[in-house]
């Protein structure tokens, strides 16, 4: 029997509504007994599709905060693992075979350094031309991960060590707003959902998260949560933040020429700063000490880069696709139940 202590509500958010068989067998076994749940078989799913996203989502989700209305003992539940662990089978095939592969480390990553004259990404279109509901959709989007900002790349750091495991701390240590609740990062998102009138609540948008914006956390918490892949957490973890400064440059830009309030500008201005420090430490200490105690991993680490930039990448097209045609990105919201 799973442990039947409830999560605390204010500290999670409620189950989500499934958007398919195999986010409802999840969900309907997590509001039940685990002796009585029952999963279906995983027969050919999208692998990028918004019922196995969410599935995976919902599984994760008991690794962090969990949900209201579920016991605490689920996050072991041995079926309910072995049924994830097929998901994840589909999502990593998926992700191996949608990417070149390699071992080149360090071409690698300088191709992440070089910005494309002609870019055209979502902070490209916020920059230079996003209207006021295109930035807060889009910060509506983020917070899905950013109410999690650093917290599956610390389940790397007990599987590291030697310089590799200190630098990353120290890249952590900041990211958790170097011993200040005030100042973590995953804070100051939450201060600048609320400065332009979203709602800081945790995953308070999960429902209108459309799986592209759940895969980007998904990927994370798959590579963070298997010591056989920290080799691709490593590798995601530099990629965010090589490419993280210069987005936020622009995302400060738009926010800036929208007429945005210096203090709902704090997130962005601390991540132009920040992550320009962090990709160096990654790059040379981080990626660096790790393949120097463990050269066989390199083939993970760029799996972690190229998967990085492939859902990103799903996520811009999707984003994008949608705001070109002057519809929402986000899902409709559901009824109240």
């Amino acid at each position: 029997m799973a442990d039947d202590t409830l999560i605390r509500p204010g500290l999670a958010t409620r189950l989500p509504r499934p958007r398919g068989p195999l986010s409802d067998a999840v969900v309907t076994a997590l509001r039940g007994d685990p002796e009585h749940a029952r999963y279906p078989e995983v027969r050919d799913p999208d692998p990028y599709g918004e019922d196995l996203q969410l599935a995976l989502h919902t599984c994760y989700e008991l690794h962090y905060r969990g949900f209201a209305e579920t016991g605490a003992g689920w996050e072991w539940d041995p079926e309910l693992l072995r049924f994830r662990g097929e998901l994840e089978r589909v999502f990593l095939a998926a992700l191996r075979a949608d990417v070149p592969g390699g071992d080149d480390v360090a071409g690698t990553l300088e191709d992440l350094l070089v910005e494309p004259v002609d870019g055209a990404g979502v902070s490209h279109f916020l920059c230079d031309e996003g209207e006021w509901w295109h930035l807060r959709e889009y910060l509506a989007h983020r917070s899905i991960y950013h109410h999690k900002e650093a917290d599956p790349h610390a389940w790397v750091i007990p599987r590291l060590h030697g310089k590799a495991k200190a630098a990353l701390v120290a890249v952590e240590f900041d990211e958790f707003g170097g011993g200040r609740g005030e100042c973590m990062h995953s804070r100051l998102y939450a201060d600048l959902l609320a400065a332009v009138g979203l709602d800081p609540g945790y995953l308070h948008y999960l429902e209108q998260a459309p799986a592209c914006t759940l895969a980007v956390v998904n990927l994370m918490s798959l590579f963070g949560l298997h010591r056989a892949l920290r080799g691709a957490l490593v590798g995601h973890f530099a990629a965010a933040e090589i490419s993280t400064p210069p987005s936020a440059q622009r995302l400060d830009k738009a926010m800036n020429r929208l007429g945005a309030t210096p203090e709902s500008r704090i997130f962005f201005l601390e991540h132009i700063e920040a992550d320009a420090v962090h990709e160096q430490i990654l790059r040379t200490d981080v990626v660096g000490g790790l393949l120097a105690d463990e050269p066989e991993l390199a083939g993970d680490v760029v799996l972690g880069i190229q998967a990085t930039e492939l859902i990103e990448a799903h996520f811009a097209e999707h984003v994008l696709g949608a705001w070109r045609r002057d519809v929402t990105s986000l899902r409709a919201q559901p009824p109240a139940p």
